[in-house]
């Protein structure tokens, strides 16, 4: 997923309880950190499941993986956006739940900029889910569109010294700006309005449309069918004289 074809020296993980010092200064949605330079990967078990894993084995690979992308990129600064994207895959499939999340965030409003998306992950518990879930989507859309080696590229560039922008180019044949607006361009209509279209409520309402024209017809076609009886019955009372003339 990285690039890498030797994980390079051992991790160091540390399990911390819930009444240490470290669990007290860090957010209590987040179930685990890593530092990359450090070899360093800190879990807390007892907030466990929480998004974006839902268990420790995939918190541990969450975090493993944060620190294998630092090695790829030669410690070079990586969006934290990619970083994060990368490490969910590596942690636990993409599922109903991401996708729930990925709807609601674009809910919200317009899509963020991927610059503004990495500004999320420092927000409230609830801007950092909505960002794990379009870092997901942004991460996965780019291994299906440019196959699953981009993302070690984009790191492998990284490590020999070119911009991110640079390396993600050579690897995608895009800027990060267009891919991010092919991206939009695509998930703003599947993940925010075919909720819409094939929701319960859309449905009643649409058996609710058919139902009422299907009301107006009949009344249509009942008017015209007493309007014919009037017609005939005045035809019948006609005086034969009358009719004569």
């Amino acid at each position: 997923l990285v690039g890498l074809e030797e994980p390079g020296p051992p991790l160091r993980v540390v399990l911390v309880e819930e009444t240490e010092d470290l669990a007290r200064a860090v957010p209590p949605w987040i179930s685990g950190f890593a530092r990359s330079g450090d070899s360093l990967v800190v879990i807390f078990p007892a907030r466990v499941p929480s998004y974006p894993d839902s268990t420790l084995e995939g918190v541990l690979l969450h975090e493993v993986a944060h620190v294998l992308i630092g090695r790829a990129a030669g410690h070079q600064p990586v969006p934290r956006w990619m970083n994060e994207g990368l490490a969910m895959i590596a942690g636990s499939p993409w599922d109903l739940g991401d996708r729930s999340r990925l709807t609601l965030a674009l809910f919200r409003g317009q899509p963020p900029s991927l610059a503004a998306l990495d500004r999320r992950f420092a927000g409230s518990a609830g801007e950092a889910r909505g960002a794990y879930a379009l870092a997901g989507a942004f991460t996965q859309d780019l291994l299906r569109r440019n196959g699953s080696d981009s993302t070690a590229k984009i790191l492998r560039g990284l490590a020999d010294g070119l911009t991110f922008r640079a390396a993600f180019r050579r690897a995608t044949g895009q800027s990060p700006e267009e891919a991010e607006d092919s991206f939009w361009g695509r998930y703003t209509f599947w993940y925010r309005w075919m909720p819409i279209l094939t929701s319960s409520a859309t449905l009643w309402i649409g058996i609710t449309a058919l139902s009422l024209l299907a009301i107006r017809r009949r009344r249509q076609r009942d008017r015209q069918i007493l309007q014919d009886w009037d017609a005939q019955e005045a035809r019948i009372d006609r005086p034969e004289d009358e009719s004569i003339n």
